[in-house]
């Protein structure tokens, strides 16, 4: 029996929850329902996880729905909680674009461009991936030493 009320559910069961109202929402934008879309992912915001996420989307929803006063609130906001969100910059970037707004989409898309080149988003790599990068590291620094350690002795063998 579940005592606890509906708002208070376990951290991993709202986080869960978020996921789903993520990938339904994504759904919906696809099939062009927009207002069940926004609706799942305005009720996705009280849990406070992955809001910048959610906001994300929200302004993906709005910008299909051809509400860019809104699009461009949602991914300011998600920019607001981390300000190296490309994705959320770049978009941004499209709505100033199709608001006419020109000074300003060509001042954020380049600055889309160069967060993308300075704060690459973080990926989610296997546990076998990461030992492939491991070993590809190891090998390589292995390499850079025999390297130096060669350049080294040729030198000592030609300043003798």
């Amino acid at each position: 029996m579940n005592t606890q009320p509906e708002d208070q559910n376990a951290p991993e069961e709202q986080q869960a929850l978020v996921q789903e109202a993520l990938v339904q929402a994504e759904n919906l934008r696809k099939k062009k329902d927009y207002k069940q879309a926004i609706k799942l992912l305005v009720e996705a915001l009280q849990y406070g996880i992955d809001k910048e996420t959610i906001y994300y989307r929200l302004g993906n929803v709005y910008i299909d729905g051809a509400d860019l006063a809104r699009a461009e609130y949602a991914y300011k906001r998600a920019l607001v909680i981390d300000p190296h969100y490309v994705n959320a910059m770049h978009n941004l970037a499209i709505v100033y674009k199709r608001q006419k707004k020109t000074s300003l989409y060509v001042r954020t898309y380049k600055k889309s461009q160069r967060m993308q080149l300075r704060h690459p988003r973080n990926q989610k790599l296997t546990p076998k991936q990461k030992t492939r990068l491991r070993r590809l590291s190891l090998k390589t620094m292995l390499y850079m030493l025999l390297g130096l350690g060669a350049i080294v002795i040729i030198l000592i063998l030609l300043f003798r």
